[in-house]
C-alpha cells in the first residue's frame, strides 16, 4: 500500500498538532516545517475540520488545534477519511476494469487480505502511540523514586 500526498500532509499535520498540545498552529508554519504546498494543506485543514478531527479558528491570531486528545484519534480512522479508496488492483474497483480471470483468480483474495491486515494495523494505533516521548523541560533530568523495602536491610 502506498498513501496519497494528502495522507501523509494530514497525518503529518496531525503529529505536529500532537507534539504542540493545545497551542494554535498555522498552515504557514507546517508548510515552512516540512517544506510541503499551503495550497495543499489548506485543503488537509479544510478536510480535518470537516471531519472534526481539528477545531478551526479562523482571524488574525487564528490557527487550529486537536479537537480531541491524541490518544482518542485512530489513525486507522484517520487514514480511511483521506484516502479516496483501497484499491489494491484495478479489477478491485467495481467501476473499473474488468478482469477476465475475476472467477478464478486467487490473487484478488491475497490481495484483499493484505488490505485487510494493513488496516486492521493502523487501527491498533492512536495519534498518541505515534507522538515521541515528552522530554523533560529546562533541562530537568528526571528523578526516579523507588519505595524501599521494609524487610531489606
Amino acid at each position: 500500500m502506498r498513501l496519497t500526498s494528502f495522507t501523509d500532509y494530514t497525518l503529518r499535520t496531525l503529529l505536529h498538532l500532537g507534539s504542540n498540545p493545545g497551542r494554535l498552529v498555522t498552515i504557514q508554519e507546517i508548510a515552512d516545517l516540512h517544506k510541503i504546498s499551503k495550497n495543499h494543506l489548506m485543503k488537509v485543514v479544510h478536510e480535518l475540520g470537516r471531519n472534526g478531527v481539528i477545531e478551526t479558528i479562523r482571524g488574525r491570531n487564528g490557527g487550529f488545534r486537536l479537537a480531541h486528545k491524541p490518544e482518542e484519534i485512530n489513525i486507522g480512522a484517520v487514514v480511511r477519511q483521506s484516502e479516496s479508496d483501497f484499491y489494491m488492483a484495478e479489477c478491485f474497483d467495481p467501476g473499473g476494469n474488468p478482469c477476465g480471470l475475476v472467477q478464478d483468480c486467487a490473487l484478488k483474495g491475497v490481495l484483499s487480505n493484505a488490505t485487510t491486515a494493513y488496516l486492521d494495523e493502523l487501527d491498533r494505533h492512536t495519534l498518541a502511540s505515534l507522538l515521541p516521548e515528552p522530554s523533560p523541560r529546562d533541562g530537568a533530568i528526571p528523578v526516579t523514586f523507588h519505595r524501599k523495602d521494609a524487610q531489606a536491610a
